[in-house]
């Protein structure tokens, strides 16, 4: 099995819907032994399960903006299971009424806290497990097509995803010179709970199958699959990339055309 003696950690898994939860299942499989963090009393008991699903007992609770919880993270990691290999970031935040108005009306607070939980956190959270951290250690966090292009109603978190990019190139580099990697998937829209902050959610699920070049949405499995391999060490020559898992539709330029039964050329999402 390919993650056989893999350790690793699991940040931000909320349910069985989770792309997070795709990547600890896919890992699973694969032999690789997690812990897993909850945001609070009532994550908690959704996370506990699911962590005793995998066969493991180790679940902290760690909000990121939480100085206790940063600074304890890692030696609880230490006591438990020594060193870890992996690390799956699945951290993103902003307040809602950043993703409901429009994006010139984002307040500076708003904008500092989506940097700060949906950026930062990665750079801090790797700086925290340092020492916990094995030689060859793969971290993967994840994106969203909305950072490097405009989709309607991502507003502030699009511009966190697309520093969330930037850093992940940044710290391959620096990582790299230590034999770490660090990867992030872009994964396509998918029905999680975090997606439910987007308006015209299923307008974006009902796009995105129409005009993909494989004509269907993605699943959290299928994200697990590849996330599973950028973190094993079949990608022990893969970091500072952006890996899509969104059925192609990044490749897109412009959306597709049909002709209707009576000649008129239509876009697909067109009433015909």
């Amino acid at each position: 099995m390919i993650m056989k003696g893999k350790k690793g950690l699991i940040v931000g898994l909320a349910n069985n819907k989770s792309i997070a939860y795709g990547i600890a299942q896919a890992c699973a499989a694969q032999g690789a032994e997690m812990a897993f963090t909850f945001l609070n009393d009532a994550l908690k008991k959704r996370v506990e399960p699911i962590a005793e699903e995998f066969g493991s007992s180790n679940v902290y609770e760690l909000d990121v903006s939480n100085e206790e919880h940063m600074l304890s993270i890692a030696d609880k990691i230490k006591a438990d299971m020594g060193e870890i290999d992996f690390v799956v970031h699945s951290v993103a935040f902003a307040p809602k009424e950043a993703l409901s108005e429009d994006f010139m009306k984002t307040t500076k607070s708003a904008f500092n806290i989506a940097m700060e939980i949906s950026v930062y956190s990665l750079i801090d959270l790797t700086n925290r497990l340092e020492s916990v951290l094995s030689k060859n250690a793969s971290i993967l966090t994840l994106s969203y097509l909305g950072g490097p292009q405009y989709i309607a109603n991502y507003n502030v978190m699009g511009v966190a995803k697309a520093a969330l990019e930037s850093t992940v190139r940044y710290m391959a580099v620096e990582l790299g010179r230590k034999g770490q990697r660090v990867n992030a998937i872009s994964a396509g829209p998918i029905k999680t709970l975090a997606a439910a902050g987007i308006g015209d959610f299923k307008q974006i699920l009902n796009w995105n199958e129409i005009n993909a070049p494989l004509k269907k949405n993605v699943t959290i499995e299928e994200v697990g699959n590849s996330a599973m391999y950028l973190l094993s060490d079949l990608a022990s020559g893969v970091t500072g990339e952006v890996h899509y898992v969104d059925s192609g539709y990044n490749i897109m330029g412009m959306a597709a055309v049909e002709k209707t039964e009576s000649g008129k050329t239509v876009l697909c999402w067109d009433e015909k």
